[in-house]
């Protein structure tokens, strides 16, 4: 029952926030600042449910190192999609104009806190994390990826190969993100640090999502299996290739940490909560 009371509460603070956030995305002021209640509002609300479901220590969101743990993601996040970038501007996929909105900018800031923090406790804090258990970490990362990947299909200009991308280059590298470290507070800053860059900084498409403009005033042209085309770079093949490297990267430190999960036999399922790695 756990598994329930945790998705209950941490989809209703993503649906209602997400809502909320949405209804004042024309104000850039009230967008940055929801955003940010958002995203503290689904940080203590899962803290809470984890704790009254498991009756244990919220190790994942432990506030000791939290700041530096959210900036290193951050940077990987903000210099992943810089890459990204820099090779579709190389290639002449990539053009700036000049300044686009300063208060774009900011507003985008709240609106990726929001997206980030959310989707994170619900795919890596209550899925992944309960999947593994059970299944391991190989199976569960490959089934919440796919599962991320297919939940962007809701999005205005959505495609197959755009969703598959998402799960290669976002939900599988999230979570072995979170695997590497047994927090969430890397895999929520690399999914900001991603998204603010991409809309926010480098005013490009984000998820297919209609995004307002960001700090530069920017266009993508081209071939879409560089550029994304109407779903943004994050439908490149750039994107999926630097995302896959970085799964890579992330799953090779679980390792060499020892924090990759086996797949449990049904009698040692019981007591699997209390041997995770961290």
């Amino acid at each position: 029952m756990r598994v329930v009371w945790q998705l209950v509460a941490v989809v209703a603070v993503a649906a209602m926030g997400g809502q909320s956030v949405l209804a004042v995305r024309d104000t850039w002021g009230l967008t940055l600042v929801l955003g940010v209640l958002v995203s503290v509002l689904a940080l203590l609300v899962y803290r809470w449910v984890v704790g009254r479901t498991e009756h244990r220590p919220v190790t994942e969101l432990d506030p000791d190192g939290a700041g530096p743990a959210l900036g290193r993601g951050t940077l990987i996040g903000v210099v992943m999609f810089g890459m990204v970038v820099t090779n579709l501007a190389t290639s002449g996929n990539y053009e700036v104009h000049g300044l686009g909105s300063v208060g774009g900018m900011a507003g985008l800031f709240g609106f990726m806190a929001a997206a980030a923090v959310t989707e994170e406790v619900l795919y890596r804090g209550v899925l992944f994390r309960i999947a593994e258990e059970y299944l391991g970490t190989w199976i569960a990362l490959v089934l919440t990826a796919l599962l991320f990947g297919l939940s962007h299909l809701l999005n205005a200009h959505a495609t197959l190969w755009g969703a598959f991308a998402i799960a290669i280059e976002a939900g599988g590298m999230l979570a072995a993100a979170y695997a590497a470290t047994r927090n969430l507070w890397v895999p929520i800053g690399v999914h900001f640090g991603w998204n603010f860059a991409a809309g926010g900084i480098f005013g490009t498409e984000v998820s297919g999502n209609d995004t307002e403009q960001g700090l530069l005033d920017a266009t993508t042209s081209g071939n879409e299996w560089l550029t994304g085309g109407d779903f943004g770079p994050e439908g490149s093949v750039y994107s999926v290739l630097f995302g896959a490297l970085l799964t890579l990267a992330f799953l090779w430190l679980a390792h060499r940490r020892g924090r990759l999960v086996p797949r449990r036999r049904r009698a040692d399922r019981a007591d699997t909560t209390a041997t995770l790695p961290r």
